[in-house]
């Protein structure tokens, strides 16, 4: 039975602006910004060279609606390039790149098919096998309601049939929730592969048929961590082969650094040099977090002359240079772990921590969250940030009461 072969990627952002980002050297701060063209460009690099038969690229391709004219060059010369070597290119635009926004026009060349508001098909025929393509681009940003019902159910037994849905699974909060969906509702269209975008965490919601969330190509924040990348996928009516082919330019990661029995700064220095060198090793250009792990009394004094600050541009000192590169963005002291033993009224508060859900956090944090000053620089609440939220709070409390 006959097989194609695609490239599914979502969520480009070229040109994404990477706020928040100060302090950084001007070369750093360069391979930051021009990662998200870099990770493209190595997806093209592939294509030509693998020459799949076609590739689809559902929503986002670029960060904001003004679509800016070097991201749109890119895109454009990338599309040009596609062309010579006659690989098709279907493409949906999403919330941050939708239709309704303002930017000045390039025409894409022939071989690209740009989906239009209303769900449409685009039909191949590879190899003499038909493949049906069904999608849309979003027409405004705020895409609320479910557009599934939209979507045709497949009939044709001798066509493959894929889906490209830019959006989100319903129910799920952790990321603003545009074009809801079901599994189920999915399921039902009888298609053979559905290409979803929108989530920048890769994910298979289903297996049989494949129902598939690449993530994005490049991380942006520190909360994006790990290598980013595409699907290579080879489809035909009874299998599916999913090959996961990394593209990130620079990869955000936590880096844990034993502490244990650290007396001396040479020492600490040391082990932190080492896993960094272990970090560079396996991810290659990255933006880092150091996490010191069992700082007993001993490892605590040597912060008591030097601050974490202190110890942070010491320890960039060291690596700057090397390349490829490695930015420390943050260091996070973990103390060794101690037993403290509740009172019946520390108990109390602990037990009702526990029971807050994020809602209740987010009214207890939202004086932090309103400050119009502090809002810009930090990210929503996550499942993970309540977690170390609830332990460092009860921590701290069982510290105070044994002090007092």
């Amino acid at each position: 039975m006959s097989a194609i072969r695609f490239f599914h990627m979502a969520d480009l952002h070229l040109d994404s602006p990477f706020k928040g980002l100060f302090g950084l050297p001007e070369p750093i701060l360069k391979k930051i910004r021009s990662s998200t063209f870099e990770a493209f460009d190595k997806i093209i690099l592939k294509a030509i060279q693998e020459k799949p038969d076609f590739l689809l690229i559902v929503g986002d391709i670029y960060d904001g609606e003004n679509r800016s004219l070097q991201a749109q060059r890119r895109f454009q010369d990338a599309m040009e390039k596609l062309f010579q070597h006659n690989i098709p290119v279907i493409v949906s635009y999403g919330n941050h790149d939708h239709l309704n926004g303002t930017w000045t026009r390039f025409s894409l060349p022939s071989n690209v098919y740009e989906l239009p508001a209303e769900t449409s098909v685009v039909q191949l025929k590879i190899r003499g096998q038909q493949v049906n393509i069904y999608g849309f681009s979003y027409p405004e940003r705020h895409l609320k309601e479910s557009v599934i019902e939209s979507y045709p159910t497949a009939h044709d037994q001798h066509a493959i049939h894929i889906g490209m849905l830019h959006g989100s699974e319903a129910g799920n909060t952790t990321h603003d929730v545009y074009a809801p969906f079901t599994k189920q509702q999915l399921l039902e269209k009888n298609y053979h592969y559905w290409a979803l975008g929108h989530i920048h965490k890769r994910q298979l919601l289903h297996q049989n048929p494949p129902i598939v969330y690449p993530g994005n190509i490049q991380s942006r924040h520190r909360k994006e961590q790990g290598m980013k990348g595409f699907y290579d996928v080879t489809l035909s009516k009874t299998s599916t082969e999913l090959d996961f082919i990394s593209t990130s330019a620079v990869v955000y990661s936590t880096i844990e650094v034993d502490c244990t029995n650290v007396v001396h700064a040479n020492e600490l220095l040391k082990r932190c040099a080492e896993a960094i060198t272990a970090n560079r090793k396996k991810y290659g250009a990255s933006v880092v977090e150091l996490h010191l792990q069992n700082i007993d009394e001993q490892t605590e004094a040597l912060f008591e002359h030097a601050t974490v600050d202190a110890w942070l541009e010491t320890i960039r000192e060291a690596e700057e240079g090397i390349d490829p590169m490695c930015w420390v963005q943050k260091m996070v002291l973990q103390k060794a772990a101690r037993f403290y033993e509740h009172t019946a009224t520390t108990q109390s508060v602990v037990s009702l921590m526990e029971q807050w859900d994020s809602n209740e956090w987010k009214d207890i944090l939202k004086d932090l969250y309103q400050y119009a000053g502090g809002a810009r620089l930090i990210e929503p609440l996550s499942e993970k940030d309540i977690e170390n939220l609830t332990h460092r709070a009860q921590t701290l409390l069982a510290e105070e009461i044994q002090r007092a």
